[in-house]
């Protein structure tokens, strides 16, 4: 353990549970239910509503060998090909070969795929599929219908739930087991300001941290607390420098800053074409599936044409699927569009990549266990090891289903026995917050530095930068009585959350000195087999610096030294 905790209220309320489920996407509520079901008394904690995570926001669909002719073995062969050489094969195993009952067990939850007249489902292609396997609902609303479904069974179950609840910190006891959380509440409900839930379970499905950079496909919430709270707990996070930028999101302007919209690759698994300024479909001859490579190289070819026609953005063409198909197969991404003035049934629309998805996150193993005992991790908060260097499309879905039953197996078969905190839940060295204005300051330093294109030079430009605005926080904690310090709320845990999240991060892009998967580095155009092919695992020491090491193989370590 660190000691090392968010300065925040001593908690003012508590309540006891033997699960703890933060997060209300696909992987927190999957994970909910199943505990509950195992007789597991289950809170979930949300940072917003229920139904307000990045799962709703899923535009494309899930993947998995549910058509006919379709196999795991031929999934597992896509998915290792997109990790670029860093996937842990028997977690992708573990995914491919559970994935397919995951998903007929989230039908029966409730969900609502999109079938073929004669009543299978209906299955589309994404970028490194070699199959049409993505299973689709509301023909580009798969998120909002699976967040539907298992929000209404939630509260069909009557399961207790905490809203508007930004996560603090993780409480141990004096074994230093995970013992609950501590959380803020922001507002209504039985429940107000800082509190806590005991709990010797804690699963962290916190979603992504897209929010570190300027321009993203993430809600606001994506702040990367997850990620944050467990560095601050002492586990060991993975594979962070891997950021997927979504090669088509809709392009709204250089300036425009914040969650953009997302353009589903599903429209380029249906023949859509992309193009340059001039027509030219620059995909062709780059890659054998041409606009349906994985994304970092689609990622990679769009920005190299913009910079070679000095561009800011390049055109995604479907006017040939005319207005029906538009209508009915992609009515959440016309309106989108239509909204902000283009109709993609008239013209092209202008996309450019951004930052989308965190093939890294804390360290599990196969039952989403990370190292600090008691502590699970699940979703895109996690690095299971099945996305490795970038994450092949719809897999996302996928994984939150699949490691969620896997968790609450875990939990219900171990029923760990409930332990007090150790201390008092403010005890520790607390982490000087930053005022929340610096939100703008790292993300505009991470763009720079560690977006689409990395080099050296960026790299520590952005380092650099990160660095002065943690040297700043601390010397304004330590300053005078009278000077103004940073009051404690939600802004100010934000944002501090960022910063730590974004130095991992920068400290591992920093260590990676190749091109591999999404991370692209400029001035290490290459991939480098003899050294690459290995994990950057972090921590952070006592003195809040980050500390990269490098695993001897593709394949992670134990979580556990007697596993």
């Amino acid at each position: 353990m660190t000691g090392i905790r968010l300065t925040a209220p001593a908690p003012g309320w508590a309540i006891d549970a033997d699960v703890v489920v933060v997060g209300s996407g696909v992987a927190g509520l999957t994970t909910a239910l199943r505990c509950a079901a195992a007789g597991l008394d289950t809170v979930v904690v949300t940072k917003a509503r229920l139904d307000d995570g990045s799962t709703r926001w899923a535009q494309g669909g899930i993947a998995a060998a549910l058509g006919e002719g379709d196999t795991p073995e031929q999934h597992l062969d896509d998915t290792l090909v997109a990790g670029a050489g860093l996937c842990d094969e028997e977690a992708v195993r573990t995914l491919v070969t559970e994935g397919p009952d995951a998903v007929r067990r989230l039908i029966t939850t409730g969900a609502h795929f999109d079938t073929t007249d004669s009543g299978d489902i209906a299955l589309t292609r994404e970028g490194g599929h070699h199959r049409r396997r993505i299973a689709h609902a509301g023909g580009d609303a798969t998120g909002a219908e699976i967040s539907r479904a298992l929000v209404g069974a939630v509260r069909e179950a009557a399961l207790h739930t905490i809203e508007n609840a930004l996560v603090l910190d993780l409480l141990t006891d004096a074994e230093g087991r995970t013992a609950g959380v501590s959380l803020h509440v922001m507002g209504e409900g039985q429940h107000d300001g800082v509190g806590a839930v005991r709990a010797p379970s804690v699963v962290l499905a916190t979603g992504g941290m897209g929010q570190v950079f300027s321009a993203t496909t993430n809600p606001s919430v994506s702040t990367g607390d997850g990620v944050a709270l467990a560095l601050r707990a002492g586990a060991e996070v993975s594979d962070l420098e891997f950021v997927q930028f979504h090669p088509t999101v809709l392009f709204l302007g250089a300036d425009s800053e914040g969650q953009q919209p997302l353009v589903s690759e599903a429209v380029r698994g249906e023949g859509a074409h992309l193009v340059d300024g001039d027509g030219v479909r620059f995909m062709l001859g780059q890659h054998e599936l041409a606009e349906l490579a994985p994304r970092d190289i689609v990622a990679k070819a769009i920005t190299r044409r913009m910079h070679e026609h000095g561009a800011e953005h390049m055109y995604l063409d479907a006017r040939h699927f005319g207005a029906r198909m538009w209508e009915q197969r992609f009515p959440t991404i016309l309106a989108a569009c239509r909204s902000h003035g283009i109709d993609p049934v008239t013209e092209p629309v202008p996309v450019a990549p951004a930052a989308h998805y965190a093939s890294g996150g804390v360290r599990t193993d196969l039952r989403g266990r990370t190292t600090v005992p008691g502590l699970y991790a699940c979703g895109e908060v996690a690095c299971t090891g099945v996305h490795g260097a970038n994450r092949l499309a719809s897999n996302s879905l996928l994984e939150g289903l699949v490691f969620a039953e896997r968790i609450a197996a875990d939990i219900a078969g171990a029923r760990p026995p409930r332990t007090e905190p150790a201390g008092s839940p403010d005890a520790g060295d607390p982490v000087p917050l930053l005022a929340p204005e610096a939100r703008t300051a790292i993300q505009r330093a991470m763009t720079r530095g560690a977006g689409v294109l990395r080099s050296a030079d960026s790299l520590a430009a952005a380092a650099e930068e990160l660095e002065a605005l943690h040297r700043d926080a601390a010397a304004d904690a330590e300053g005078p009585r009278d000077a103004k310090a940073v009051v404690p709320g939600v802004d100010a845990w934000e944002v501090t959350n960022l910063l730590l999240v974004s130095r991992v991060l920068v400290a591992a892009a920093r260590e990676r000195e190749e091109t591999r998967g999404c991370h692209w580095r400029e001035d290490r155009p290459d991939r480098d087999d003899a050294h690459g092919r290995s994990h950057l695992v972090v921590r952070i020491a006592p003195d809040r610096t980050p500390v990269v090491h490098r695993t001897e193989t593709a394949a992670f370590p134990p979580v556990r030294p007697s596993d």
